[in-house]
């Protein structure tokens, strides 16, 4: 338990705590701005299994924000080169990497293999369609998005009277999703998204089910929103 010491100290946690978080799995999908830090921060606070969803490759004008990847990494598998990248941090989590991308034909098989699916993707239809699997297999489901300088995050099919990403945003906008961004905007919000998965792991706090956690780094204004 060396490795853990500092957050098993914290009652919240503890070692039950600690023993379901290594019991756990999870699902990133997506490993590029948001997954970078969800991943890592998983991984790091010992996460027993992690999958990773990406069939994208490193380019180099991801490394801005995409903290897992080195320059030497451009033109490989985002999905193989995170899952190496969390096995250097932690040799006792055990990391799948899913080199594809999510669509109507694998979403259950691959969700149905894990007890929560944490967001970090930057499309409409991949969100959409993990709400609907996760809705229909339920599974929670943390969600978190960011533009420019704001980010947010929930958590959607989970506690008393579960909310579905659908019911916030029952229509995709019309127009593609802006993809300017500073990269500390992705590393706040995967970092929350994170704790928001441990959170739900381990049974503390109040998770973000029915609420909305937003902010803006302009102002450093952050709200939630309660439905």
């Amino acid at each position: 338990m060396e490795r853990y010491d500092r957050q098993v100290r914290l009652d919240e946690i503890g070692p039950a705590g600690q023993q379901k978080l290594r019991a756990a799995s999870v699902l990133v999908v997506g490993v590029g701005g948001l997954g970078s830090p969800i991943s890592l921060y998983l991984a790091g606070a010992g996460v027993g299994r992690i999958g990773l969803v990406d069939d994208d490759v490193v380019s180099i004008h991801n490394l801005h924000r995409q903290v897992l990847y080195g320059e030497d990494q451009v033109g490989q598998s985002k999905a193989r080169c995170a899952a190496e990248r969390l096995g250097r941090l932690n040799s006792e989590v055990q990391v799948e990497p899913h080199a594809m991308r999510l669509t109507e034909e694998n979403a259950e098989a691959l969700i149905g293999r894990y007890d929560l699916v944490v967001d970090g993707c930057d499309n409409y239809d991949t969100r959409y369609l993990i709400d609907r699997t996760c809705g229909k297999l339920g599974k929670p489901y943390v969600y978190g998005a960011i533009c420019g300088f704001t980010g947010q995050v929930s958590v959607f099919h989970y506690g008393p009277n579960p909310l579905a990403y659908a019911d916030l945003y029952p229509e995709p906008p019309s127009v593609a999703p802006d993809r300017r961004v500073i990269g500390p905007t992705p590393g706040i919000t995967g970092a929350v998204e994170a704790h928001e998965a441990i959170k739900v792991i381990c049974g503390f706090g109040d998770v973000l089910a029915r609420r909305l956690w937003m902010f803006d780094l302009r102002t450093m204004h952050s709200e939630v929103v309660a439905w």
